[in-house]
């Protein structure tokens, strides 16, 4: 009786896959961005399997100064072992897309997830460590502070913004997992093999995406600061918030002080995800500019002289205005002053 083979597009994929593993032994897996007023081209940490790269002298010479440890790849035991993983794991790729049996692939797909939550959970580790084990005899120091970079996404670090993210080798990996998990949904006999596979590949590609976008945060009502002139947030009616690509997020008291921080260019707009204002009415919460309704008038006195209202109802617009007398405008008007 002729042995269960998975379908010839799951060994063309884990072929893919297994080229595509080797690969990542030459290209970085993960990059740290910092970014300060000091540095406004940015530093760089790239992680690769084997070594560090990136501006790596200069970040050690900035952790000095806080206490934290030098960077060097000899002191991790992760740049002698990753470079075993990584081809052990490009060359079980190989052996499914060769022998093309479903226990061979079921395995590797586990074997591979494992490892890719321990190296997470290792790189977690790491990152702890050297945040939190400080020299305390330091030339700068301050009392509770830590600087533990984030797993992924944006971390404000004193006055550098810290942005953590995979880099090719790093997508490399996930695009892997993902299509391996997708053979194996085409693989099980649970399935319809390949009439379902490519939309659920589809969905959760989107899913992830959709969950990586950074959303408006709420502000924390004196104890924010705002970006642009340093005061303390105080009335929740005129707040607003920047949210940047990297998932950095700019709070400012008063559409005013955004808008002059705009107007400096220092943020490409390349650079910007998206804009929110406070919503005046209700419960304050963050709107989206290009979905708000705004009344400008000069009987608007926000913490900064600003005379923008914003709101989510166009009635609610029309009837502040019985005390606000004004003209309603949209963002893209606004913005244009």
């Amino acid at each position: 009786m002729k042995k269960e083979q998975v379908p010839k597009l799951v060994r063309f994929l884990m072929l893919i896959c297994g080229a595509a593993l080797t690969a990542v032994l030459f290209v970085p897996m993960w990059r740290i961005e910092l970014d300060a007023p000091q540095y406004p081209e940015g530093l760089t940490l790239l992680i690769f399997t084997n070594k560090l790269g990136g501006n790596v002298d200069i970040v050690n010479g900035l952790n000095h100064y806080i206490g934290m440890k030098t960077l060097h790849a000899s002191d991790f035991i992760e740049f002698t072992l990753l470079p075993y993983f990584v081809d052990f794991f490009a060359i079980f790729a190989f052996f499914v897309a060769l022998f093309a049996r479903p226990k061979l692939l079921y395995f590797f797909f586990f074997l591979f997830m494992a490892f890719a939550v321990l190296s997470m959970v290792d790189f977690w580790r790491w990152e702890y460590n050297y945040g939190h084990d400080l020299n305390p005899d330091a030339a700068i120091i301050v009392p509770g502070m830590s600087y533990q970079p984030p797993l992924i996404g944006f971390k404000q670090l004193l006055n550098f913004g810290a942005y953590s993210i995979p880099d090719i080798g790093g997508w490399i990996f996930i695009s892997v997992g993902l299509i391996s998990l997708i053979s194996v949904i085409m693989t099980s006999k649970n399935n319809r093999r390949l009439k379902y596979g490519p939309f659920i590949l589809i969905f959760i590609v989107s899913s992830l995406l959709g969950s990586c976008n950074a959303g408006p945060e709420p502000l924390k009502f004196g104890t924010d600061n705002c970006f642009t002139c340093k005061m303390t947030i105080s009335d929740q009616r005129f707040g607003a918030e920047i949210v940047t690509k990297k998932g950095r997020i700019l709070k400012f008291d008063d559409s005013y002080c955004m808008l002059a921080y705009l107007k400096t260019k220092d943020l490409p707009q390349s650079e910007i995800q998206n804009i929110y204002i406070a919503n005046f009415t209700g419960k304050h919460q963050m709107l989206h500019v290009e979905e708000a309704v705004m009344l400008q008038s000069n009987t608007l006195r926000g913490p900064m002289g600003g005379n923008l209202a914003a709101s989510d109802q166009i009635d609610s617009i029309n009837k502040m205005k019985e005390n606000f007398p004004g003209n309603n405008l949209l963002w893209a008007e606004i913005i244009k002053q």
